[in-house]
């Protein structure tokens, strides 16, 4: 009996994770015959869970919506309670693994009543997540509708508009969502291409699916794609720091998908950021909330010296004795003290 419950639970991760199995291929997968898949169905009907078939010579099995329910007994309460609680998590990311939260999100909405998954919606429409950073924000549902496409492996239409506000329409293979400091990124092959891609998840305007279903033989590492991708980005100015830190703490200062770091000796860090402008980069230099040193250039030098004055100005009188105003003309690099501004929300 425990061989065969262990089986059923087994076929039931492996219909939740397409839009359609064979026979044959559940078969070869799950390593036993096509009669013992039949039965199996069988006993999965008769436990209640909608396992639907697919007519004709090409056809197969899929979970029916709302059918599959998990071995766990919630009421209506708690089962939105359990939803919500997924989606908070997934998009702040307290856990660290939002994928893993996202998928269990995926898993258990399939399984919500109508009367219930319709509550969530409209929590979900009343809910606002503060804006980090002043990154543009993805929308819960399209996160969702992402990941989904990620779980299915079905490839899909995808609306998208780059940087410049250019939109494209084209076929990709959805493979993984990747989580970085800021922002979300929609790992997929481009099938026109014939090669692996990131998007930005919030430059995504729409997802349709095609119904048809993939498989990947050779993926590649989602999270060194995406680190890939951020260095590879082109910025018009670079400003070389230095940092008092090893390079360990270094990179939790700066993370390497905004910075690239060198060791300098045991005990400093060089880390080269690329920006806009020398204001931005200053801004962002004054948000680390750590003593740097601006090595190069001297605009962004500049830039971070009168933000400094601007804040000493406005402090003068709870910091009396704080003089930075002999500095701001300064040519040489500056060591600017944390306890002159605060912390950003990175």
């Amino acid at each position: 009996m425990t061989k065969t419950s262990s089986r059923l639970l087994r076929l039931l991760v492996l219909l939740s994770t397409r839009p359609s199995w064979t026979c044959r291929e559940l078969a070869e997968r799950m390593a036993v015959t096509d009669r013992t898949i039949r039965r199996d169905i069988a006993r999965l009907r008769d436990l209640g869970y909608g396992v639907e078939s697919d007519p004709g010579p090409w056809g197969g099995y899929h979970l029916g919506s709302g059918a599959g329910v998990p071995p766990l007994i919630l009421d209506d309460e708690e089962a939105l309670a359990v939803a919500v609680a997924l989606r908070e998590a997934a998009l702040s990311g307290v856990l660290g693994g939002d994928q893993a939260a996202l998928s269990a999100l995926l898993k258990l909405r399939q399984t919500l009543p109508k009367r219930i998954a319709k509550r969530l919606g409209e929590l979900g429409d009343t809910f606002v997540q503060t804006p980090r950073s002043k990154e543009p924000q993805i929308s819960p549902g399209m996160l969702l509708e992402l990941a989904t496409a990620c779980r299915r492996g079905e490839r899909t239409h995808l609306s998208y508009r780059d940087h410049e506000g250019k939109a494209t329409v084209r076929d990709v293979d959805p493979y993984r969502l990747v989580r970085t400091t800021h922002r979300w990124y929609f790992v997929a092959r481009d099938v026109a291409r014939g090669e692996w891609r990131t998007f930005r998840a919030d430059r995504v305007v729409q997802v349709r699916p095609t119904g048809h279903a993939v498989e990947f033989l050779d993926p590649p590492d989602p999270v060194l794609l995406v680190a890939e991708g951020i260095a590879s980005v082109t910025y018009p100015l670079y400003v070389t720091i230095r940092l008092p830190l090893p390079l360990d703490q270094a990179l939790r200062v700066v993370p390497p998908t905004i910075g690239t770091h060198h060791p300098d000796g045991a005990e400093t860090t060089v880390v080269e950021i690329g920006g806009r402008d020398a204001d931005q980069l200053a801004r962002y230099l004054l948000g680390l909330g750590t003593p740097l040193q601006v090595l190069s250039p001297h605009e962004v030098r500049e830039a971070l010296l009168c933000h400094a004055q601007a804040l000493a100005d406005a402090n003068e009188s709870f910091l009396p004795n704080c003089d930075l105003g002999r500095h701001c003309s300064s040519r040489s690099s500056v060591a600017v003290s944390a306890h002159l501004m605060a912390p950003r929300d990175r």
